[in-house]
């Protein structure tokens, strides 16, 4: 009786571990842009909260040393800190697609299709080289 289960359990595993290695089609033009809007959007929002974490411990530092020097206390110098950099709104302007190898100017250029570098004189004339 187990024999039975154990096949079918073993059956059951193997059609599962042969769909998780199937392969996901590529990604559209889309899709590839659209994540790439989405990585914009997450590094400006990781940029704000820097920002604002750089706000308030500047707003808490100050009310520290404020409360310090009413009690009479002593307040060192404050150190020198970079100044916090507001990032601005978010604004997203999407990477320029490449160039075809046409168009990027990687082909031979011009003068050499109109007058190509061979000549009708043999190379013994054109470059003589002279025995020791």
């Amino acid at each position: 009786m187990k024999k039975p289960l154990f096949t079918l359990a073993a059956l059951a595993l193997s059609l599962a571990a042969s769909s998780a290695l199937a392969k996901l089609p590529a990604p559209s033009p889309e899709a590839k842009a659209k994540a790439a809007e989405t990585a914009a959007r997450t590094a400006w929002s990781g940029k704000v909260d820097a920002y604002q974490l750089c706000k308030s411990q500047d707003a808490v530092a100050a009310k520290y040393r404020s409360s310090a020097a009413a009690a009479g206390k002593t307040v060192p110098a404050a150190l020198p800190t970079p100044a916090c950099t507001d990032p601005g709104a978010f604004v997203y302007a999407p990477a320029e697609p490449a160039k075809p190898i046409e168009a990027a100017g990687a082909h031979s250029p011009a003068a050499t299709a109109v007058a190509p570098p061979n000549t009708n004189q043999p190379a013994a004339t054109t470059n003589p080289t002279t025995k020791p």
